[in-house]
């Protein structure tokens, strides 16, 4: 049987290449809306960000996001990508590796 290539993504936060199953992707459109992209195909310019929510707060209190996609990120942006990524974590612990 042969061996699948993984797809492999640059994490923003961590500066480490992660497989892109472990990531989820933060995208900016033509109208410089910031949302969280879970499917991976929207359109736009996308940085990808780990499923840690402790690298989320660093994220914040860096502006990581703000310097990588070029527009301003509000706040309730980076608590909607807290509770994702929590939420993202927790049903990995619960449910493992499925897919």
């Amino acid at each position: 049987m042969k061996k699948r290539k993984i797809p492999m993504r640059k994490d923003l936060l961590t500066d480490t290449m992660q497989p892109k199953k472990d990531l989820v992707r933060i995208v900016v459109d033509k109208e410089k809306n910031v949302s969280v992209d879970p499917s991976g195909k929207k359109p736009g310019r996308g940085a990808y960000v780990s499923l840690k929510p402790e690298k989320i707060a660093a994220a914040r209190k860096s502006k990581v996001l703000e310097r990588s996609l070029g527009v301003k990120v509000a706040d309730e942006f980076y608590d909607e990508l807290f509770a994702y990524v929590d939420h993202q974590k927790a049903r990995k612990e619960l449910f493992g590796d499925q897919k």
